[in-house]
């Protein structure tokens, strides 16, 4: 049967059932979260905790959150907005740790903190409401969180509570939590530290009373609100970011002298603490063409520079650090132009363990014991994702994932096995335990959903663009007789590929529904996206829209010169980066884009966050023209009048409504006519089922009618 509105919205989306967030626990069992079981809903699936004993292939359900922890708006708005962040749209169990030994659990639900002992034990609150991050520390005695903008720690045998920072509530600094872009942008969702032997926190203190309030009102509201964001806009000043290690028991914290050692940092990129417990920090400058890793001794602050990397396009941070018993360490750099394993010595010597070009892009586990580090890259072809084992000693990586495709892995170090969720574009996922060489231990999850048989799979293509660079993409074939109406579903920014072989490709819903009304779609990587290497990367740098839509629109021109394309009903859709791309290319290339639906775009970087936008534009002071030429408004006079489509939320915190509000001033000055669909409640992306069945139907109709299909 043809999909419906009501099959674009509902979750988990068809073959995606699979468990996620692979944690071993006591006695390597394997802790997963998984919707509960049950049909498919339109709203946030419930995700409970999940066990399986790999020595008898047991499963059982650790911990069912019931009532408790299913409804997302009983939560501190300070936690919505970390969801959000996030991209977390399950609700139930999602996130949970274990400590060292695994004597202690502790799951965090609706804002409070619970815990057990063990598997058996039975789940106990341990904090009430307004709870923030909480964090198990390693020995499992003590849970530290965040209150009121202060850092406290609860005690899991007795539940006391002990607030261990103080200084911060009520000014408008907080202890413990990860400013603005640290979460959005860097990847940081931290902002504080267990120390390994569970003695010491360390935390950041963020001071953003320096930055002008952004105030969002609830437009939609019966009584007048707001929300007051201090929000630093590209070119304007950045939260003031100091780091602190203080005592678990709480007294006087001590300041890192993060300034004394790198003094032109900009940001607190990550912090580590090492084996013999001094303190690692990643510090990074304003334009983030340099990074240090700074050591400190963490009784006295005073530190001392471990490693300097420097770029003439832009540093991308990365979780790759992992410390090593000799006081050396592992590392990831981009030196090569790709991405690559090094070993740094104590004494600083680097050893290089992988090159060639091809992408490491994460370390998933280290074994000193084995000889040996696992990487995920993918060397085989930008379109797959595997795991490789690494010797330390040197040696060539050797894969350990045997299937095709794409391979999301969580390791085991300490017993040489990895949980492998591996998929296809033609095979949903499966999730199963294997053995250090890859073999088969247990299946966890084998794909059962009725739904995923229906899919279309689409055909992978390469497009050679006018510059002879290769690019990927994936198109979505009409059953019916061409050429056909097209589609281009775009993202196109940086940090993202679109196009790989793995089944999220195929559940594009929304490209399922226009191929089945005879539209095709196509997705296509263009320069600046990921896991090509810095090169690849770099096209868009100091000016972005450009060399994207003419990678699309050489793309669309390959297919309209092999017949199978109709060159006078070609549209394009985006969200975000992909709404701004919409934008640009009905503005640049309105003989190739006719119609386009931009979804919460970014319409001119001077209003997008600093540490983003200056990592691809430069500072707005030194690339004022970049900055001109970028923005949509520049361009507004090719666009023709009523292609566009804008729909935007106006609770968006992250793309502020204003991107779109400055657009239509332009659209108004240049006579030109768009259609507009708001969402008073919605955020950046939105998740009310109602809303969003009601924008599946708007965009639709939208492009369908724009490309003259019934």
């Amino acid at each position: 049967m043809p999909l419906t509105l009501d099959d674009l919205v509902r979750l988990p989306l068809p073959g995606s059932d699979a468990p996620t967030q692979f944690r071993f626990g006591p006695g390597g069992v394997v802790t997963f979260a998984a919707p509960r079981p049950g049909t498919p809903t339109a709203g946030s699936p419930v995700q409970v905790l999940w066990a399986l004993d790999p020595a008898t292939g047991e499963r059982r359900v650790l911990v069912d959150p019931a009532e408790r922890g299913v409804d997302e708006a009983s939560l501190p708005l300070e936690e919505r907005l970390r969801r959000e962040r996030l991209r977390e749209r399950a609700v139930g169990v999602t996130t949970w740790s274990w400590s060292k030994r695994g004597e202690t659990l502790v799951v965090p639900l609706a804002g409070e903190i619970w815990a057990q002992a063990g598997r058996e034990g039975a789940l106990r609150r341990l904090v009430g409401p307004g709870a923030i991050d909480p964090r198990l520390s390693p020995d499992g005695t003590r849970v530290g969180f965040v209150r009121n903008a202060e850092l406290a720690v609860v005690d899991v045998a007795t539940g006391e509570v002990t607030e261990v920072t103080t200084g911060a509530r009520g000014t408008g600094r907080t202890h413990g939590l990860a400013e603005y872009v640290a979460q959005e942008e860097m990847h940081r969702h931290e902002g504080f530290w267990w120390s390994p032997d569970s003695a010491r926190l360390a935390y950041a203190e963020v001071d953003e009373t320096h930055i002008p309030v952004w105030r969002i009102p609830y437009e939609g509201k019966d009584v007048p609100s707001w929300e007051d964001h201090r929000y630093p806009f590209a070119g304007q000043a950045n939260a003031k970011v100091s780091l602190w290690v203080v005592s678990a028991g709480g007294g006087a914290p001590v300041r890192m002298q993060l300034a004394e050692v790198v003094p032109d940092h900009e940001y607190l990129a990550w912090v580590r603490w090492m084996p013999d417990g001094t303190l690692v920090a990643a510090l990074q400058d304003r334009r983030q063409q340099q990074l240090t890793l700074a050591r400190f001794d963490a009784s006295t602050g005073v530190g001392a520079v471990l490693l300097e990397e420097r770029s003439a396009v832009w540093i991308n941070l990365h979780d790759g650090f992992r410390p090593l018993p000799d006081g050396g360490f592992l590392w990831l750099t981009e030196e090569s132009g790709f991405q690559h394993l090094v070993q740094v010595s104590a004494t600083g010597e680097r050893r290089v363990l992988t090159s060639g070009p091809w992408v490491v892009e994460a370390v998933a586990g280290v074994s000193t014991e084995l000889g040996v580090a696992w990487v995920v890259g993918n060397r085989e072809s930008p379109l797959e994702r595997h795991l490789y084992e690494v010797p330390l000693d040197g040696g060539e990586p050797v894969r350990r994932t045997a299937s095709p495709g794409y391979h999301v892995v969580v390791v085991d170090s300490a017993r040489g096995r990895f949980v492998d969720h591996a998929s296809t574009r033609s095979q949903p996922p499966t999730v199963s335990l294997r053995d250090r060489s890859g073999a088969l231990l247990h299946v966890l999850h084998a794909p059962a959903d009725p739904r995923a048989a229906a899919m279309h799979v689409p055909e992978l293509r390469t497009f050679v663009q006018r510059d002879g660079v290769t690019l990927y993409g994936a198109l979505w074939k009409p059953d019916v007789a061409g050429p056909w109406p097209l589609v281009v579903i775009v993202y196109g920014g940086p940090h993202v590929q679109r196009v790989a072989d793995k089944w999220e490709t195929t559940i594009d819903l929304r490209a399922q529904y226009l191929r089945e009304r005879g539209v095709a779609v196509l997705k296509v990587d263009n320069r600046g996206s990921s896991r090509r290497g810095l090169a690849f990367e770099a096209a868009l740098r100091h000016c972005t829209g450009h060399c994207e839509v003419a990678d699309q629109a050489d793309a669309v021109g390959q297919l309209v010169a092999e017949g199978l394309v109709d060159p006078a009903r070609v549209g394009m859709t985006g969200w975000s980066y992909g709404g701004y791309l919409t934008a640009m290319a009905l503005c640049l290339a309105p003989d190739v884009f006719r119609v386009g639906v931009a979804g919460a775009p970014v319409t001119h970087w001077d209003g997008y966050d600093t540490h983003y936008t200056e990592r691809y534009m430069g500072l707005p002071a030194e690339n004022e023209a970049g900055y001109t030429d970028s923005s949509v408004m520049a361009h507004v006079a090719g666009l023709r009048s009523g292609a566009l489509m804008l729909v935007h939320g106006m609770l968006d915190e992250n793309v502020h409504f204003r991107h779109t509000a400055r657009l239509i001033n332009a659209l108004l000055h240049h006579r030109k006519d768009y259609q507009l669909e708001l969402f008073p409640d919605e955020r950046h992306l939105p998740r009310k089922p109602a809303d969003r069945r009601y924008m599946e139907d708007r965009i639709l109709r939208f492009l369908q009618q724009g490309l003259g299909v019934q």
